[in-house]
């Protein structure tokens, strides 16, 4: 059934449409296209809605999430919606996202914290947690192949991977040395400025801003965190007595996040051929 949809999404034949019709019929395309590659997160956030907080026959629910994340991602590569190679990038996530929650979480730092018991907790973090992470690798790796992406004016390499870590590194160093996400922010503006992302939402090219791209994953990204912490699945420390929305300043965190995220996609063999970059 998933191969059928895929392959009706995938038919780029040239249609006999024009105005109102062409632009109504290429959004909703364009719509399935996007909830298509969705698919790890949609899955995985009705695991997390579903669950019951004293999870079932005795067992947390963290640990039971860990197992779901784990039969998502089998199945996505044994049914070859993802490549081993694709995989390796989605493993990369999760290391980079644990690393990143076991600081945040530590007793030093407590930006979050997981409340709930579990039998698969290191170091204060649930193993699933790290598959949060790797969710928008998938979106990134599946919308690549759902949207026919190409990028164009993307900067050279090393500037995209230093830009990168810098965005990365931050989110450790901010606690000693000052939050320079908004410098970081103006950097980022200044490379990928030029940059435009190619798709094709049913049988035409269409271009928008890499940078909007960017903007626009933040955002879903920050409304996932809100239902998250809603769940009780996380919470913030302002969050403890009763929940509250999550700070719209996340909202530019999870957005310099997201280009860490595309630059390790951009790394696959099959990316690159895809991506332009100016030589002058």
């Amino acid at each position: 059934m998933l191969t059928a949809l895929d392959n009706l999404l995938l038919d780029d034949r040239p249609r006999q449409l024009a105005g109102l019709r062409r632009g109504a019929l290429e959004f909703w395309y364009f719509g399935i296209k996007q909830a298509r590659a969705c698919l790890f997160v949609f899955t995985f956030m009705a695991a997390v809605l579903l669950m019951p907080r004293t999870g079932i026959a005795g067992i947390p629910r963290y640990d039971l999430l860990l197992v779901v994340a784990l039969a998502i991602q089998f199945g996505m590569v044994w049914s070859k919606l993802e490549t081993w190679d694709e995989l390796k990038a989605v493993c990369l996530f999760h290391a980079v996202g644990f690393a990143l929650e076991a600081f945040k979480v530590s007793s030093s730092i407590q930006s979050w914290s997981y409340p709930d018991f579990a039998y698969t907790k290191v170091l204060g973090v649930p193993l699933f947690s790290g598959f949060m992470y790797a969710a928008i690798g998938s979106y990134i790796i599946q919308a690549w192949r759902m949207l026919d992406l190409r990028v164009r004016h993307h900067p050279p390499y090393w500037m995209a991977a230093t830009i990168a870590i810098l965005i990365y590194a931050n989110f450790f160093t901010h606690h000693y040395i000052g939050d320079y996400r908004w410098y970081l922010a103006a950097c980022a503006l200044g490379l990928y400025s030029r940059t435009v992302v190619i798709y094709r939402p049913l049988d035409r090219e269409r271009q928008m801003p890499l940078l909007l791209g960017f903007v626009l994953i933040g955002f879903f990204i920050w409304l996932a965190e809100n239902i998250g912490t809603f769940w009780g699945v996380w919470r913030y420390p302002n969050q403890l007595g009763a929940w509250s929305l999550v700070h719209l300043s996340k909202w530019s965190s999870w957005s310099l996040l997201v280009i860490m995220t595309f630059t390790i996609v951009a790394s696959l063999k099959h990316v690159k051929a895809r991506i332009h970059i100016p030589e002058d």
